[in-house]
């Protein structure tokens, strides 16, 4: 793969607690972002004019799968492959758990292994409830700081209302990092399409 300004890994959790339409409400969602012509411009903004994203899903231990795996964007052709593969994507993950640290510590093992050189490492988690099973996200977020790389978070908010706080001490850090609330499933189209597009501009866009 070519040079990217940024590789972003999406972690999304399909835990017990996610129903299979709200699955279907986040992957639907995302990939509507990734049609937005705002997000396309955001993701080849840059001086490699290009991003590369892959998608992880996650529950309890040991249930972690990539969805959809690294992919390069840098044009309208791209994104839409991206957006289709990324909603065609079937729930691999056994329900169970929320092994939030480790769905974090997977995100980072993809990040680590980015074809080609990206000159931001991001990894972006979006759930509905705290860690619960596995390793704790503190210190996987401790070993991503010190490693120069950057975890944003999109709290879902529908069963625990203040999930967002969670995040913030527990899931996000690095450099611009930054955590999102949405307060239900049919809000996270919305939400989604704002978090990329300030991830993918580096944190310099106002929302």
């Amino acid at each position: 793969m070519e040079d990217v300004d940024i590789a972003l890994c999406l972690a999304m959790d399909v835990s017990a607690s996610v129903d299979f339409a709200e699955f279907g409400l986040m992957v639907g969602g995302t990939a509507a972002a990734f049609r937005d012509a705002d997000v396309l411009a955001a993701a080849t903004a840059g001086p490699h004019g290009a991003a590369a994203v892959c998608l992880l899903l996650w529950s309890g231990v040991g249930q972690q799968d990539v969805a959809v795996g690294w992919t390069r964007v840098a044009g309208a052709a791209d994104a839409a492959a991206l957006a289709e593969a990324i909603e065609n994507t079937p729930r691999l993950p056994q329900a169970g758990a929320t092994g939030l640290g480790e769905g974090m510590a997977a995100g980072l093992a993809l990040l680590a292994r980015v074809p080609g050189r990206a000159e931001r490492l991001v990894l972006d988690v979006s759930g509905d409830g705290r860690h619960n099973a596995g390793r704790a996200p503190g210190p996987v977020r401790d070993l991503a700081v010190a490693a120069g790389l950057t975890i944003n978070g999109l709290a879902i908010l529908n069963e625990e209302p203040d999930l967002l706080a969670h995040y913030a001490a527990e899931v996000i850090g690095g450099p611009g990092s930054f955590a999102m609330p949405c307060a239900d499933y049919g809000d996270f189209a919305e939400a989604i399409l704002r978090k990329l597009r300030r991830e993918l501009l580096g944190g310099t866009l106002v929302v």
